[in-house]
């Protein structure tokens, strides 16, 4: 399995006041130089040369395949030049993409077609685990790129499942589209979509889809049924940083499973049946319901929701409204407020979110869960830290509905943040405060080792930070 691993970055005439390591450039094009004088090997003119990016792509493809190790590419760049040396990063990571030997996805056919792939998911993860599954468009590719559906079945036999998806997905009304349907690979105890075999899949497609060019990376949507509608609520909190919006159906997690913070900037439905009373599922879908108008009462416009309790229905509810409302909605890739609770699923983390990439977690195991909320007004980034204690305060038939949460300041632990023009002027002083306290001050210079740790990091085309700053609690 390859997770998204952390690697490290360099910032340049700065003071930090936590994290005391950075280093200077002069010369060259940043402070006035002419191009060329002092620059770091492999910078021709302000740009990554191509046995740079040679080298960024040797890079990529040994921690694609073999996991994290350090860049070793750096060298200082001109805020003229960030956009340019973004390309040439991307199209590195995209060479290494293509060079990687790995079951691909297959090429891109009209759904109608019904043409499928097969993936075999790592042993050790689950044994004997052959995901198939349906790949698709249906209309015209839009100049951006498609509009990238991920549809997740219900727990019923597994091959009517895959065969009543594909049916389901071929009529909603969201053309232009794209459509990826897997089917579970096995039944049983492994019949669940947020394990850590099927989050190998999720991240293999999120990369192979974003590298392989067809794909608009900011429509990327995620809905299910039933146990697709508890999976999709769940990878809606994992991966909001990646998702436009999210759609589960005839479900409702309980929300320690699902938090909803989490889904800020992401456009949430949720819709199940009033008298769905199995496992809960209307009650749960209230008390998420309950939580989203909560949280944009408080952050008005970004907790952006439709969820409904639908009268007079049970586990089966109409379908076809979900896709469309969906697709009205494109992703956010730099959004200045977020709040991400690090939550466990399947005993595993995310190592980042949104421009937030955790170098050592203040959470002792899986049992503790770490909150981090940013928020950008100007050029001040104000983040907190925070770790998180549940109570359950509901519990029915061995389900746990309801907690209270209780917050207290981390004390430990590192993270790095990434920032980029869209977030702040890059060229002005910034301000970092954590938990209150200022933890940087100065003015930040963009690096190539950056712009390669994030896009290994998130494999995210929108995500290539030119700059970034560690920050130790």
């Amino acid at each position: 399995m390859t997770p998204f691993r952390f690697l490290f970055s360099c910032l340049l005439g700065a003071s930090l006041l936590l994290s005391p390591a950075c280093s200077g450039v002069s010369g060259g094009r940043e402070d006035g130089g002419d191009p060329g004088e002092d620059e770091k090997p492999g910078l021709e003119n302000g740009l990554i040369s191509e046995e740079m990016r040679q080298e960024l792509s040797d890079y990529f493809l040994d921690v694609i395949g073999n996991g994290y190790r350090e860049p070793d590419s750096e060298g200082a760049i001109a805020s003229a030049d960030i956009e340019t040396n973004a390309e040439i990063v991307w199209e590195a990571w995209k060479t290494a993409n293509d060079s990687f030997t790995e079951q691909k996805l297959i090429e891109t056919a009209p759904l109608a077609e019904e043409k499928y792939g097969r993936w075999n998911l790592p042993e050790e993860l689950e044994p004997s685990a052959l995901m198939r599954y349906y790949y698709g468009s249906k209309g015209d590719m839009p100049e951006d790129g498609w509009p990238l559906y991920l549809y997740l079945h219900g727990s019923g036999d597994r091959e009517t499942e895959w065969s009543n998806g594909l049916f389901l997905c071929s009529r909603f009304e969201d053309a232009p589209s794209l459509y990826f349907i897997p089917q579970i690979p096995n039944e049983g105890d492994w019949y669940r979509w947020w394990q850590q075999s099927k989050q190998f899949a999720w991240e293999k497609l999120l990369r192979l889809a974003l590298a392989g060019g067809e794909v608009d990376p900011d429509r990327i949507y995620v809905f299910g049924i039933s146990e697709g509608g508890y999976g999709s609520q769940r990878l809606a909190s994992f991966y909001a940083d990646y998702l436009a919006a999210a759609g589960p159906m005839a479900g409702g997690e309980p929300l320690k499973n699902a938090p909803a913070e989490n889904c800020a900037n992401l456009a949430f439905s949720l819709r199940t049946g009033a008298n769905d009373t199995g496992f809960f599922r209307n009650e749960l879908t209230q008390y998420t319901l309950d939580e989203f108008d909560r949280l944009e009462s408080l952050h008005p416009g970004l907790y952006k929701h439709w969820i409904e309790l639908i009268p007079g229905s049970g586990h089966s509810i109409d379908y076809y409204p979900t896709t469309p409302w969906l697709s009205e909605y494109t992703r956010n890739p730099w959004p200045k407020y977020f709040c991400w609770e690090n939550f466990e699923m399947d005993g595993r983390r995310r190592a980042g979110f949104h421009n937030i990439q955790v170098l050592e977690d203040p959470a002792a195991d899986m049992s503790q869960r770490t909150v981090y909320e940013m928020d950008i007004k100007g050029n001040t980034v104000d983040i907190s830290v925070r770790t998180v204690s549940y109570e359950t305060v509901e519990s029915r038939d061995g389900i746990d509905m309801k907690f209270s949460k209780s917050y207290s300041d981390a004390v430990s632990g590192s993270f790095r943040v990434y920032l980029n023009e869209e977030l702040v002027k890059l060229g002005e002083e910034l301000t970092i405060t954590v938990n209150g306290e200022t933890a940087f001050k100065g003015v930040l210079s963009p690096d190539v080792k950056a712009m390669a740790a994030s896009c290994a990091l998130f494999g995210d085309p929108r995500r290539i930070f030119p700059c970034a700053v560690d920050i130790v609690l």
